[in-house]
C-alpha cells in the first residue's frame, strides 16, 4: 500500500477540531493554486522532507487517552488514495477524526462520508473551504470546473449529517459585498455553521484584504451574516 505523505505536524492544538484535543498532520500536495495559500510548501506533490506516516503513527499510539482527535490537513488530504486507509487506523486507535478539505474530490469525499455498516463514520467533523462565489473559483484556484467541484462536496458534506464548518477566507480583490452575497447563497443552501477568517498577514500594515488597516470594514460587513446561519464567527488570522 502506497504510504500516506505528510508535510508536517501539530502535536496539539485547541482550534483545528471545536471542542477537542487534537493533533493535525498535514497532506503534501494539492492541485489548486489559490494566491493567498497559507500553506504553499504543502502545495507540491513532493518535496523530498515528508514526515513518514509510521512515525506519526507511533506517535499517536503514545498518545491514546491524552489526544481526543486527529484532523486531517493540507494541502489537500483526498488528493491522496492512502488517506482512506489512514483514516482506519487512527479510528481504530480510539481518536475522532477531523478533516480540513476543499472539496476538490467530490467522489473521493462521498465515501469517506460512507457510514460503514458495522462501524461508525470514517469521520467525525468536516472543516470545509469554500473559496468564493462559483463564478470566480477558476480565478482563485486557477483550475476550471473547480466551482463545480466544490458545489458537488458542499451538497454530500450538508446530505452526510456529519458535524462540520463551512469558511471563507478573504482573498485579495473581493469585496464585502461580494462576499456578504456569496454567504447569502450558502446559507440557503442549508449551511448552518459557517466563518469569515482573515488570511495571514493580518498583522501587517498593508493594501490587501486581511491586512491590519482593512479588518475593521470586513468586521463591520461580517454582521450583517449573524442573523444567516446558527453559528458565525468572524476569525483574524493566528
Amino acid at each position: 500500500m502506497q504510504e500516506l505523505r505528510l508535510g508536517g505536524l501539530v502535536p496539539l492544538t485547541t482550534i483545528d477540531f471545536p471542542g477537542r484535543l487534537a493533533a493535525v498532520v498535514f497532506c503534501q500536495g494539492c492541485p489548486w493554486r489559490c494566491g493567498y495559500c497559507q500553506n504553499p510548501h504543502l502545495l507540491p506533490v513532493s518535496t523530498g522532507r515528508e514526515v513518514g506516516w509510521g512515525r506519526v503513527r507511533d506517535f499517536l499510539e503514545r498518545r491514546r487517552g491524552l489526544l481526543d482527535a486527529v484532523v486531517f490537513s493540507g494541502g489537500e488530504p483526498t488528493a491522496q488514495p492512502a488517506l482512506e486507509v489512514a483514516l482506519a487506523q487512527v479510528k481504530a486507535l480510539g481518536f475522532e477524526v477531523g478533516l480540513h478539505t476543499a472539496g476538490i474530490y467530490p467522489q473521493r469525499l462521498a465515501r469517506l462520508l460512507e457510514r460503514p455498516s458495522s462501524a461508525g463514520p470514517r469521520v467525525d467533523w468536516i472543516g470545509l473551504d469554500a473559496k468564493g462565489p462559483l463564478e470566480r473559483y477558476a480565478a482563485i484556484t486557477g483550475v476550471r470546473g473547480a466551482g463545480a467541484r466544490f458545489r458537488r462536496s458542499l451538497d454530500l458534506v450538508l446530505e452526510s449529517g456529519i458535524a462540520y464548518e463551512v469558511r471563507t477566507t478573504l482573498y485579495d480583490g473581493a469585496t464585502p459585498q461580494e462576499l456578504i452575497g456569496w454567504a447569502r447563497w450558502l446559507a440557503d443552501c442549508g449551511v448552518r455553521r459557517y466563518a469569515w477568517q482573515a488570511r495571514r498577514g493580518a498583522d501587517r500594515r498593508d493594501d490587501r484584504p486581511g491586512g491590519l488597516d482593512e479588518i475593521a470594514p470586513w468586521r463591520r460587513a461580517s454582521r450583517e451574516l449573524v442573523p444567516w446561519f446558527e453559528h458565525f464567527e468572524f476569525r483574524t488570522a493566528v
